[in-house]
């Protein structure tokens, strides 16, 4: 059994939100961490265990930033972490997997599928052994209890439900 560790200097974990339906919003969660344990060398039996901390949420936008830790949306004095648990890797071909888990978001846990691009293993030039990954993925917020909302004066509505997910990640051998 090999097991890995995210190697959060290399790696962001990054969401995009539809504002006002006509631009994406981008944030990262700047705290996390991670572990991988797999006995193959491709990944494709790995169990995954993720959490980023909802008071490390970055928009580049203080007043936004302290709305999303609020009760409207994470509620991070409450519900601190954001984690995830894989279920299964499916090895779709080549570098291609859908990696299915159950997400949980302020103590409401539903299934979630990603798709993952594996971009290879290395050794840096320190020796350590690190692996790569993209991830990406959507879920709609209001599943986890991210409900608020507004509208504007013509009746468009503020913030889109769905959240797309770009996750790049570096994993060192532990």
């Amino acid at each position: 059994m090999t097991t890995w560790k995210i190697d959060d200097a290399h790696s962001e974990i990054g969401f995009k939100v539809k504002h006002l339906m006509i631009t994406n919003v981008s944030g990262y969660f700047t705290r996390f961490s991670g572990e991988v344990k797999t006995e193959s060398e491709d990944f494709h039996d790995a169990t995954i265990t993720f959490e980023a901390e909802t008071n490390s949420v970055d928009t580049s936008n203080q007043q936004r930033d302290e709305h999303l830790r609020n009760g409207d949306f994470f509620d991070a004095t409450q519900f601190p972490k954001i984690s995830f648990v894989s279920k299964k890797v499916k090895k779709i071909n080549g570098d291609q997997y859908k990696l299915q888990g159950e997400l949980t978001i302020k103590n409401q846990t539903h299934p979630i599928e990603l798709d993952v691009e594996h971009f290879g293993v290395t050794t840096d030039p320190w020796g350590q052994t690190k692996a790569g990954f993209a991830l990406k993925g959507r879920l709609h917020r209001t599943d986890y209890g991210l409900r608020w909302n507004a509208t504007t004066e013509a009746g468009g509505i503020v913030l889109s439900d769905e959240v797309k997910l770009n996750m790049e990640v570096q994993l060192v051998k532990a």
